[in-house]
């Protein structure tokens, strides 16, 4: 299969390593709009047209499926996108709601999304869960943990200052939603954090539990090829891309 893999920069970035890690596409386009990110603070018809765009971009390739790694453009944009597609398009909020529910039996459990401005706006992941009866749901919008992870400051007293000025006021929930692809790359502080009862979970291990469960996937592919394209200074994701992806 031939993926498409679209967020509003390098976030998503961490959906394709899970995606790399279990071996499930022969090839994968990524397209990050850097030149708008971020998409967090815009208003919900700026982001529709802007995915409605991206999936014009994938037009030029014969995709088997497009990815909304973006949690903002998956909570405001995936009904525009797939009614502009011409292939399946699938996104992180769904899939990261069920990965929860699959995870936490208990109906009553503490559950914390934590996300951009819109994404928590939204109340798309309160939504998803609570029609799947789950009560005790509360959501903080932390935007300033993507520049953050932008300019590689993952651990250290500014991370932890950060950490202090968003969840001083929180207990430790049993399940965190990690509302945002960027977050994945500060996965360790926040356990450390709130400790490890804490369960994170990770839209990328998300969305491939997702796939798991709706298609058969019979053969793993070790080496897919992988393009990057990005709406601004491709060179620059490719650099990231690079250290993400491949560096220990």
């Amino acid at each position: 299969m031939k993926v498409g893999v679209f967020d509003s920069g390098i976030g998503g970035l961490t959906v394709v390593k899970s995606l790399l890690e279990h071996q499930l596409f022969e090839e994968i386009i990524y397209f990050g709009d850097t030149a708008r990110v971020p998409y967090g603070s815009k208003d919900k018809n700026t982001i529709i047209r802007y995915a409605i765009e991206a999936v014009e971009f994938f037009k030029n390739f014969e995709l088997d499926l497009i990815i909304v790694a973006c949690n903002t453009v998956s909570a405001y944009a995936l009904n525009e996108m797939k009614e502009s597609a011409t292939c399946p398009v699938m996104g992180v909020v769904e899939a990261g709601a069920l990965a929860t529910a699959n995870a936490m039996n208990n109906k009553s459990s503490n559950i914390l999304v934590i996300g951009t401005n819109a994404t928590i706006n939204s109340h798309a992941y309160e939504n998803s869960l609570k029609e799947q009866g789950y009560s005790n749901i509360q959501a903080k919008a932390t935007p300033l943990f993507v520049p953050l992870v932008e300019e590689e400051i993952l651990d250290g007293a500014i991370l932890n200052a950060t950490l202090s000025h968003y969840f001083d006021s929180f207990k430790a929930p049993d399940a965190l939603i990690l509302g945002c692809t960027h977050f994945p790359i500060i996965s360790s502080a926040l356990s450390d954090y709130f400790g490890d009862k804490t369960l994170l979970i990770h839209s990328g291990d998300a969305i491939v539990e997702y796939l798991q469960r709706k298609f058969d996937f019979y053969k793993k592919y070790q080496n897919p090829k992988i393009e990057f394209f990005a709406s601004e200074n491709p060179e620059a994701l490719r650099n990231i891309a690079n250290k993400w992806l491949y560096e220990k």
